[in-house]
């Protein structure tokens, strides 16, 4: 009886971390099918555009798939994969602390919106040139300049998220007797997950794209050293194959830990969701 009742906790801990994953495997098919509307209109200019300007789809996935039988191409893909999740890392701890920090005071709030502006206003292509008479090219090059473009998302995404929480839900647990830190780690950054997530989506994608982008004009390696290569030998069906690899490294990024990780500390969502809906 004690058996059974000591693992009856972890049973359903475990059923239901199943019963999530389930429905993020299931809810998958609308990703799925938006990958296969961009399938149709890349086919469609294809069609219209011959092989030269825009190589078919599937001959795209053939190369893609060619280069990534070659232990050369994963060490490629690899390093840019390290420089972008390392550059979001840092810029997760620089920009989400910060703003964190900020959206508990207006005064800071006021002070690092003009800063906000300046930092998003100036393009990557400036912090590539700035970055280059630094560092030179070398790997802090790409990791400064993906952590200067994604900070500033992460920035607004705490920020946003401390200052729309509910200070009812505030008032209630400190009527109950709950501390500071109590308050703080079951209600204020749960509530600042809700901003930070999509901030942190969105700084992903930038981050991935400010690192190719980095990569090919400091000639560091990576997928933005091989897309020179290909651009080198007028490789448009390389070029191409290179771009899908960059995006599915996202793709993996993003749906096989940021949005895992959203879904398993944003589970007080369901109760006010209806059977089956998903938004």
């Amino acid at each position: 009886m004690r058996a059974s009742i000591s693992r009856t906790p972890l049973t359903r801990t475990a059923a239901d971390a199943a019963g999530r994953l389930g429905g993020f495997l299931w809810s998958a098919w609308v990703g799925l099918a938006g990958l296969a509307l961009i399938g149709a209109l890349w086919q469609a200019g294809h069609e219209a555009f011959g092989d030269f300007i825009l190589p078919a789809p599937l001959a795209v996935v053939a190369t893609a798939i060619e280069l990534l039988g070659r232990p050369e191409a994963w060490a490629v893909a690899g390093q840019t994969t390290v420089r972008a999740v390392r550059g979001l890392a840092l810029g997760l701890v620089a920009g989400g602390l910060s703003g964190f920090v900020a959206g508990y005071s207006p005064a800071l709030m006021r002070l690092a919106r003009p800063i906000l502006t300046v930092m998003l206003g100036v393009p990557p292509i400036a912090w590539i040139v700035m970055t280059m008479i630094w560092f030179g090219s070398s790997d802090a090059t790409v990791t400064v300049t993906v952590v200067v473009a994604a900070a500033p998302f992460l920035f607004i995404g705490a920020a946003e998220g401390v200052t729309g929480r509910d200070r009812r839900l505030d008032d209630m647990a400190r009527a109950f007797g709950a501390g500071p830190v109590a308050r703080l780690a079951t209600i204020g950054l749960r509530q600042m997950m809700t901003s930070l997530f999509p901030a942190l989506t969105m700084a992903a994608g930038t981050a991935f794209k400010v690192a190719v982008m980095a990569e090919l004009l400091t000639n560091t390696g990576g997928i933005g050293g091989a897309l020179a290569d290909a651009r080198t030998m007028l490789d448009v069906r390389q070029a191409l194959a290179w771009v899908l690899i960059s995006v599915s490294s996202l793709l993996a990024l993003e749906y096989g830990l940021i949005h895992p990780i959203r879904s398993h500390l944003e589970r007080w969502r369901e109760a006010a969701r209806q059977w089956g809906v998903k938004r």
